[in-house]
């Protein structure tokens, strides 16, 4: 099987040099280009498979040669190198049809890893990747309640919660195990049934590191009727006082593969989506993993 062949469009001698020679240890055959007029003039002899081309370059630059190398060329897969603050115009890249775009300096395995996606990607398009507002659950379905609202307020809503309901398309008999919670319009926290239960521990019987006080660890007695006790105290208490910080949010727009890191790199289990500054779903751990269903189980369907 003949090499794929990468065309390395860059203004900068070293940049071109340095990463044509990784490249090419790494089994590609590499041509370079100083800037977008080069490269087309190579596409007038040659058809590589993939370019990787600086958005900022004298002469014609990245996005200008785009529309152009893909006319040429419509195999060819493009991918945009980027700078600092040029994230908007690499968007744009995107929707003209470029494969992907990598933000300067980029981690050269990163780099390698989407040049191998870009030759092996099929001809005719991925399918088509479901957009976090098609898998979220509306905010008008997803149980809500004010940071004013007492824990026996916030218990009422949790076990309302409990209902069966439609999300996605699918019915999610545990119903979601957990409230957000609003001071007016804003996002401020979450109540979970773990809050409860953390809660039900009064802080005074804690050491610093969040332990028990050896005075009470081993004393059966000390613990009888306290479990009711404590109860009656949360009861009166209010939800912004025991409830975890807010999930974290991303605009509409946003592909869930990145939902995904926000859910592992936070170790939360749902993600609130808003628009124009107004929460209006919540995408949670359930919901990807009925994606990740969909792929794999069903990839014959996937459209």
């Amino acid at each position: 099987m003949s090499r794929p062949h990468v065309v390395v469009a860059d203004d900068e001698a070293r940049f071109r040099a340095t990463i044509g020679k990784i490249l090419e240890l790494k089994g590609f055959f590499v041509t370079p280009a100083e800037n977008g007029d080069q490269v087309l003039d190579l596409l007038q002899t040659m058809s590589p498979d993939v370019v990787l081309l600086d958005i900022r370059m004298p002469g014609l630059s990245g996005d200008e040669a785009l529309p152009r190398i893909l006319a040429m060329k419509p195999g060819t897969r493009v991918i945009i190198f980027t700078g600092h603050g040029e994230e908007e115009g690499a968007r744009r890249a995107l929707e003209a049809g470029a494969f992907d775009f990598l933000c300067k300096p980029c981690d050269l395995d990163v780099l390698v890893g989407r040049i191998h996606d870009a030759v092996t990607a099929p001809k005719s398009g991925p399918p088509r990747e479901r957009k976090v507002t098609e898998v979220m659950i509306p905010i008008e379905r997803y149980t809500c309640v004010q940071a004013s609202c007492t824990v026996r307020e916030g218990i009422e809503a949790l076990g309302k919660s409990f209902e069966n309901f439609v999300s996605s398309g699918l019915v999610m008999e545990s119903g979601h195990r957990a409230v957000l919670v609003f001071d007016r319009d804003e996002l401020v926290g979450v109540l979970t049934m773990r809050n409860l239960i953390q809660a039900m521990i009064p802080a005074h019987l804690l050491a610093e590191d969040g332990s028990l006080l050896p005075c009470t660890k081993f004393s059966p007695m000390f613990w009888t009727g306290f479990f009711n006790t404590r109860a009656r105290a949360l009861e009166s208490m209010k939800v912004r006082d025991i409830m975890n910080p807010r999930s974290p949010v991303v605009n509409c727009e946003a592909n869930l593969m990145h939902v995904a890191f926000l859910l592992c790199e936070e170790n939360r289990r749902r993600v609130a989506v808003e628009r124009d500054g107004r929460i209006i779903g919540v995408v949670r751990e359930q919901e990807l993993f009925q994606e990740i269903s969909r792929l794999i189980l069903h990839r014959d369907l996937v459209r």
